[in-house]
């Protein structure tokens, strides 16, 4: 006998052939059976120019936000980042914290004298860098209203950072990037 997600018993029933025309009873049934984990929506933001600063606390990076309204409050949402970040300072040591609304998520622990970031980079003394980062966080709003999910940076001792590209200005031998938020709500 085939079951629910849940366990449940399932009964198999005309009445789902309406919910999934052109499709045969049997392939109906199996589909009405299989809710969770279904995603029901995607949002996109990509972003093509660069941000530069030398705050040495956290800021918004401009133009680097997805909002998504689930339609349940049991949905996830599975959060995928991929971004581009450089210095070309000593002590260029930029950190970075993804944030729903207010709230920082997916953050390193306590322990010890570090501080609890998403993701950062670090640059060995006297040289540049330009690092490729990927950041998923499949993650639980337990609400049915908007939810705007940003990236905030920093950077230590006032260096210069630049994110979308490999300096803050764009020279012959530089490098312009993109960086994409792309946000999935995960049926319960």
């Amino acid at each position: 006998m085939a079951v629910t997600p849940a366990g449940t018993p399932y009964v198999e029933s005309s009445d789902n052939v309406a919910d999934y025309p052109g499709v045969s009873l049997a392939l109906a049934n199996h589909i009405d059976g299989l809710d969770g984990g279904k995603v029901l929506q995607v949002v996109t933001t990509i972003k093509t120019n660069r941000f530069t600063t030398s705050s040495a606390s956290y800021v918004d990076i401009t133009g680097y936000t997805a909002t998504i309204t689930p339609s349940s409050t049991s949905s996830k949402i599975l959060v995928m980042s991929s971004f581009h970040i450089s210095g070309n300072e000593f002590n260029s040591l930029p950190a970075l914290i993804l944030l729903r609304g207010s709230t920082s998520i997916g953050i390193g622990d306590a322990s010890g004298s570090a501080e609890r970031v998403t993701a950062g980079a670090v640059a060995s003394p006297g040289t540049a860098f330009f690092e490729n980062v990927s950041y998923s966080i499949l993650d639980s709003p337990a609400t049915a209203v908007d939810v705007t999910y940003k990236w905030q940076v920093k950077n230590y001792f006032s260096r210069q950072c630049t994110f979308n590209g490999s300096q803050a200005t764009a020279a012959a031998n530089d490098k312009n990037t993109s960086s994409t938020i792309i946000l999935m709500e995960i049926g319960a």
